[in-house]
């Protein structure tokens, strides 16, 4: 009587198959992935090194100007007359914002505008990973590019006012923590730029809306009566993040503590708005 033997059969894997393995999605592969994507695209480096010129260039022609003024004894506005090395070296913040607010915008909406956004959402089907990373990349770059932009500048536009009313060192009181503001502002504008593309899913509209509330809205509130624009005025973005890096406040504007709080608000208010758009309707 024979006896027939059976034999097992080999395992199949997926990798035997011929499929790729499954990955796990992890906040670190997410950000590693936008890390990439971000810095893959030549708008990012032309836009940051236009950030960086602005924020150098503008605060060093602001300090020579300075200087020029008053060894040759030309009449001088007077709000300039009062200014700092620290507002002389920060002039350029207000042009370096436009640059890194619209590389944020873009950063997101120009996900949309290509369709890429489709493949990025199927990668990482829970969504709100791909916001709160794209966010946190792109406001450490600007961050970066902040601090760096804003020590370089007060160390070159120092020497420049030098022996001037207007000179100072790091170590007198309130540079260090002016410089610091001034960059984490920086970099808290390219975190509201992510989120109003992430929110409008247009570059158009989100540069739009940007602009408007950095720029444009401040001057149509200098329309008010002036008891009313004491009021709206320090708790609009621009002038409560002017209000984190300004060496001296004034009587009707915030202190560098509450000008933070009210504009990390406003970023909150922007990135609630773009992670409820996100989750609630498709890409």
């Amino acid at each position: 009587m024979s006896t027939i033997t059976s034999t097992p059969e080999p395992t199949v894997t997926p990798t035997s198959r011929g499929t790729r393995p499954q990955y796990r999605v992890t906040g670190r592969r997410v950000l590693r992935s936008e890390w990439a994507k971000l810095w893959s695209l030549r708008s990012t480096w032309i836009t940051l090194a236009l950030g960086l010129v602005f924020l150098v260039a503008f605060g060093l022609i602001a300090a020579a100007q300075y200087k020029s003024r008053l060894t040759s004894g030309h009449h001088m506005d007077p709000d300039f007359a009062s200014s700092t090395a620290v507002s002389l070296s920060l002039f350029g913040t207000n042009f370096a914002q436009l640059a890194l607010g619209v590389l944020g915008v873009l950063v997101t909406a120009g996900e949309y505008s290509t369709g890429m956004i489709r493949s990025t959402l199927a990668a990482v089907p829970r969504r709100l990973p791909v916001l709160w990373s794209k966010s946190t990349v792109f406001g450490l770059i600007a961050l970066v590019l902040g601090l760096v932009g804003a020590f370089l500048t007060f160390q070159i536009a120092s020497g420049i006012v030098s022996g001037t009313p207007a000179a100072l060192t790091m170590s007198d009181s309130g540079v260090v923590r002016s410089l610091l503001g001034a960059g984490l502002y920086l970099g808290l504008v390219g975190v509201i730029g992510t989120a109003l593309g992430a929110l409008l899913r247009s570059v158009a509209g989100g540069i739009s809306v940007l602009v408007g509330a950095l720029m444009l809205v401040p001057g149509l509130i200098s329309l008010l009566p002036s008891s009313w624009q004491n009021t709206v005025e320090p708790y609009l973005p621009s002038n409560a993040g002017e209000s984190m890096f300004a060496l001296h406040h004034q009587a009707h504007t915030l202190t560098p503590t509450a000008g933070l709080l009210v504009f990390l608000a406003w970023t909150v208010l922007a990135l609630a708005g773009a992670a409820w758009r996100l989750v609630r309707t498709d890409a």
